[in-house]
């Protein structure tokens, strides 16, 4: 028999092919954590003013909030097969966070003296990372529950960039009712409660990523 014929042969009746496993778990935690992040955001404290939205302020957190929930989201894929290449995505993602600290130390710097103060801490820089946490806290569950069912062998870094995604999530969620218009103070606390999310996720992943 040609090789061809049993090509054909085999492949007969196969149907499309489905989608990696990873995806298929991941995608549901991702909108999921979304959409639950951002309803609660703006039940709880009210979207921000319509004006708002001719700024860049909005658009500057959501965009990080995408852009580092893509990339840790990326890691996390790679994390939850064993023996996984890990270098490009924790690139991007590093990528991502020293962009945002860049134009935060640009936003400082170019401040008067006298408004450096109120760009660094705004308003809400007590309650800022604490609401971006426990706005992440759906897309945490979802994304361990995810990772859950696939083949993690490092536990603690798979659960860390399972709380990152998370916490980008969250960060995007909490975009939609922040009034803070700083980058450096999006760079300092919006990332400060996205590592403590990751935090969260380091201190969970070894409990309950255990196969």
């Amino acid at each position: 028999m040609k090789t061809q014929t049993l090509i054909e042969i085999l492949a007969r009746g196969a149907g499309p092919a489905q989608p990696p496993p990873v995806l298929q778990r991941m995608a549901p935690a991702v909108v999921l954590g979304l959409f639950t992040s951002a309803l609660f955001a703006v039940w709880s404290t009210g979207s921000i003013p319509a004006a708002m939205w001719a700024t860049p302020a909005p658009w500057m957190k959501l965009i990080y909030g995408a852009s580092l929930a893509l990339t840790a989201g990326w890691l996390t894929a790679r994390l939850s097969r064993p023996i996984a290449r890990t270098q490009w995505p924790l690139r991007a993602v590093l990528v991502v966070f020293a962009t945002m600290l860049g134009l935060g130390a640009i936003g400082l710097l170019t401040a008067a003296p006298d408004q450096r103060a109120a760009t660094l801490f705004g308003e809400t820089w007590l309650t800022c990372p604490r609401n971006v946490v426990l706005l992440s806290l759906p897309a945490l569950a979802g994304a361990l529950w995810a990772l859950r069912g696939l083949a993690p062998t490092r536990l603690g870094t798979a659960g860390f960039n399972a709380g990152l995604m998370a916490g980008s999530l969250g960060a995007m969620g909490y975009a939609l009712v922040c009034p803070e218009v700083s980058a450096t103070f999006v760079a300092v606390w919006y990332s400060l409660g996205i590592l403590l999310t990751g935090l969260v996720g380091a201190l969970l992943g070894p409990r309950l990523l255990r196969w």
